[in-house]
């Protein structure tokens, strides 16, 4: 059975659904798997054994159609359902499923705090997506494959201090009101009892290069030094993963690894909370506030100007 599962972006959400595509492959007799996504993120699903072929695009899906209708697959699975990949589906026209992104309960609650979301992880709601397929869940967690070129020699890059053990800091955040402010990035370097490494890409280099003269002796600045597989092999091998709602907690995951993540505008009922992680892992928000959640995704600046969802997380609970 030839089956092409829809994941567009972004590197958190394609994470997530590794198991789904684990588990088409292990559960369906001769199953054949294709995915289809921007090409900004082949290198997330390009080692994965699990997959037969990627398909990209850079911009339009039309660049792909005719490609994607030659394959002439068996069935579809939309793990995005937007209006990209309802078009895609219509071209193709064969049979399909889709995951439910429960806007409307999510919105519900984003506008007037009403709690009809279900408390179930998004994993477990791609699951649904594949039931008419006799496709289970078989618990294992998320995936992540990092090719042998892509493992780094953390002895020769780190400095001696790092050698016996260190803690991952995730500096960035797809919006501002998901990113650890710098104050609280400073609180958790003086109180960490490990150096740390300071994870982030191009736009966080600046606040990496900031906080490493502040406190030289304590951290590694490996904003945009590193692509993201190499990314994924430091977070690999750090004792503890401190980070906000991001797309490498949910590689940490992958690893089972300690997870801190602290919770600004969106919260863990959204469904995208660490998946399986270590059982030392925990959860840092504020869940007094009233304007809390203000988006399911983000904002560029707080809309009330205070932004206490992150200022007021007591960091001293991640030690």
């Amino acid at each position: 059975m030839k089956i092409l599962i829809i994941r567009f972006s972004s590197i958190g959400d394609i994470v997530l659904t590794t198991p789904v595509i684990r588990c088409c492959k292990n559960q369906i007799t001769n199953a054949e798997i294709h995915i289809v996504t921007k090409k900004i993120f082949l290198e997330l699903l390009n080692n994965n054994p699990y997959i037969n072929k990627v398909h990209t695009f850079e911009n339009n899906i039309n660049e792909i159609i005719e490609q994607l209708r030659n394959e002439n697959f068996d069935f579809v699975v939309d793990l995005h359902n937007n209006l990209r990949s309802l078009y895609l589906k219509h071209k193709l026209n064969k049979p399909y499923s889709s995951f439910n992104k429960l806007n409307i309960k999510k919105w519900l609650y984003v506008q007037f705090k009403i709690k009809r979301l279900p408390s179930i992880h998004i994993v477990d709601r791609y699951f649904d997506a594949v039931k008419s397929l006799k496709v289970n869940n078989d618990g294992k967690g998320l995936d992540y494959f990092i090719p042998k070129q892509d493992e780094i020699n953390l002895t020769e890059i780190l400095p001696s201090s790092f050698q016996n053990g260190y803690h991952a800091l995730v500096l960035g955040g797809s919006y501002f009101t998901k990113q650890i402010p710098e104050k609280k990035l400073s609180q958790i370097i003086e109180l960490s009892n490990k150096p740390l490494v300071l994870m982030g890409g191009k736009f966080e280099f600046e606040l990496g290069q900031k906080l490493f003269k502040y406190y030289p002796d304590k951290v590694f600045n490996a904003c945009a030094n590193f692509n993201l597989n190499q990314s994924a092999y430091l977070i690999k091998y750090a004792q503890k993963i401190i980070t906000s709602d991001t797309g490498l907690m949910h590689i940490a995951s992958a690893f089972k690894k300690e997870i801190h993540s602290l919770w600004g505008n969106t919260v863990k009922e959204f469904g995208m909370f660490p998946y399986l992680p270590d059982e030392k892992s925990k959860i840092h928000e504020v869940k007094s506030l009233s304007c809390r959640p203000c988006s399911k995704l983000g904002y560029h600046k707080c809309p009330k100007g205070h932004f206490k969802c992150m200022n007021e997380i007591d960091v001293s609970s991640i030690f």
